[in-house]
C-alpha cells in the first residue's frame, strides 16, 4: 500500500517529503488488494501496478513516504479495515507492531543483511555497478525504517522470529505453516 501511494506521488509529481500533500493524496486514492494465487495484486485507483510497485524507484519512494505519521495513521486505518473480518495474511514491516497488534500469530523474518542483499538483487536480476548501488539503497532502507520516529521496524514481543539466512524459500514456508498448523490445533 506505501509503494502504491509512492508509485501516485511520483505520477502526480508529490513532494515525497510533504506530508501534508501525502495524506491529501492518500485520500484522495483508492488502494486495493486482491488475492491471487500467484499472491496479491495491487491496485492503484482501478489500475493494476503490482509489477510498477517493485522497480526500485517505487521501492525507495515508498521508504520516503512511509516516515509520516500522518501518512501512517491513513495506513493502518485501511489496513485494519481490510483485516477487520479475520482470517488474514499481512505482511509488512509493522503490521505486527501497529497495525495488528493483537494477530493471532506474528512472524518477524530476518536475514543477514548481506544475504538480504543478494536475495534482491537475484529477484531484481540486477549485476555489475548497479548491484552495489542497490546494496546501499536496501541498507539506506533499512536503518531508515528502523530508526524512524512514527512505527520503526522492530519485531513484536510476542513475534516468532525467523532468521532465514541460511533457509531457502522451501523451508521458510515451511516453518512458517507448520506454526500456523499450532494455532489451529
Amino acid at each position: 500500500m506505501y509503494r502504491a501511494l509512492a508509485l501516485k506521488a511520483i505520477n502526480s509529481d508529490t513532494s515525497l517529503d510533504e506530508e501534508a500533500a501525502l495524506v491529501n493524496l492518500a485520500e484522495r486514492s483508492r488502494i486495493q488488494l486482491e488475492p491471487t494465487i500467484g499472491g496479491n495484486r495491487t491496485l492503484l485507483d482501478g489500475q493494476d501496478v503490482s509489477s510498477r510497485i517493485r522497480e526500485r524507484d517505487v521501492t525507495e519512494a515508498a521508504s520516503r513516504v512511509s516516515v509520516h505519521p500522518g501518512v501512517r495513521a491513513w495506513m493502518v486505518a485501511h489496513q485494519r479495515e481490510m483485516g477487520a473480518g479475520g482470517g488474514i495474511v499481512m505482511e509488512g514491516r509493522d503490521i505486527g507492531t501497529k497495525v495488528f497488534p493483537d494477530a493471532d500469530l506474528k512472524i518477524f523474518l530476518d536475514a543477514d543483511p548481506v544475504v538480504r542483499e543478494q536475495r534482491r538483487m537475484a529477484q531484481q536480476k540486477i549485476k555489475g555497478e548497479l548491484a552495489a548501488s542497490v546494496a546501499a539503497d536496501l541498507r539506506e532502507r533499512d536503518q531508515r525504517d528502523r530508526t524512524r520516529a512514527a512505527s520503526p521496524l522492530v519485531a513484536a514481543s510476542d513475534a516468532v522470529v525467523i532468521n532465514s539466512t541460511s533457509m531457502s524459500e522451501d523451508e521458510v514456508l515451511e516453518q512458517i505453516e507448520g506454526l500456523i498448523r499450532e494455532k489451529l490445533q
